[in-house]
């Protein structure tokens, strides 16, 4: 009896594993998950639904696995957006940094912030350092971290800020220009201090920092130490009043070392030596 019961399970199985499934609960399915907006699941159903059967997965393995394909697609696809619509001058990875060139920067402090927990904190980091470095890069490396981790992103250089909230002002409209930027949890200004702003400019600036503090994250690279932001923005006392909001609730990261750029020039006039 036990080897009966044994084979005509296996029959059982063999056979539910190639029955078709029925015309109208395929119709019925595409429907549903064209309803519910998941795509993913309509694409993978059947093909996890043949593996389940297979690997005599229950009911509740099966929802599970079809579920995880969904959010995960789903997770990736709001991923893409985000960076996308981050504008990022280039899609640069920490991953793709060479730390090797910047023994300045704490290994432990980096592994931190990319875990972008001081985005929902509404904390800031600061890059301080020469130009040619790489405080870009690792802006833009940490941003694509946040966006990664759900948190919307925008990226523009300080320039490029100042103008689109000088074109909000001139048209009475930098009240809801602030509250739109606001929408993002963490906005990155880079390159502050290699163009200095006139008295108008730091005072939209200062708003800009001041409409954020202790309500969204702001990263800031900038080539020149705190003391040299009065040279800047035109005025030693807004300068003092930004930079208090802005390290409050901060990590500030002093970088030093060599520029990328004269690195590699230096190694390629070094190569034409040695030819």
């Amino acid at each position: 009896m036990t080897t009966t019961t044994g084979t005509t399970t296996k029959r059982a199985k063999t056979t539910t594993a190639i029955t078709p499934v029925p015309r109208g609960l395929e119709t019925k399915i595409a429907y549903l998950t064209r309803v519910l907006k998941t795509p993913t699941i309509g694409r993978v159903w059947e093909d996890l639904a043949t593996t389940a059967r297979e690997a005599n997965w229950s009911h509740e393995e099966y929802l599970t696995a079809v579920l995880e394909r969904q959010v995960a697609d789903r997770e990736s696809a709001g991923n893409t957006m985000r960076i996308r619509t981050a504008h990022f001058p280039q899609v640069k990875t920490l991953e793709d940094f060479n730390l090797e060139h910047l023994p300045s920067l704490r290994k432990d402090v980096l592994a931190h912030l990319a875990t972008a927990t001081f985005v929902p904190k509404a904390e800031n980091v600061i890059l301080l350092g020469p130009p040619g470095i790489g405080k870009t890069h690792l802006a833009v490396g940490l941003g694509i971290k946040a966006a990664q981790a759900g948190y919307s992103v925008l990226f523009d250089t300080a320039t490029k800020w100042i103008d689109r909230l000088a074109r909000a002002h001139q048209a009475g409209q930098l009240e809801g220009e602030l509250k739109k930027i606001r929408r993002y949890r963490l906005i990155i200004i880079d390159e502050v201090g290699y163009i200095p702003f006139d008295q108008d400019a730091a005072n939209l600036f200062f708003q800009l920092v001041a409409s954020r503090y202790e309500q969204a994250s702001i990263m800031v690279t900038s080539n020149l130490p705190f003391g040299r932001w009065g040279e800047t923005f035109s005025d030693d006392m807004v300068a003092a009043a930004m930079i208090d909001r802005l390290v409050h609730h901060a990590e500030v990261l002093t970088l030093s070392g060599d520029s990328y750029r004269t690195r590699a020039r230096r190694e390629l006039l070094a190569k034409d030596r040695d030819k």
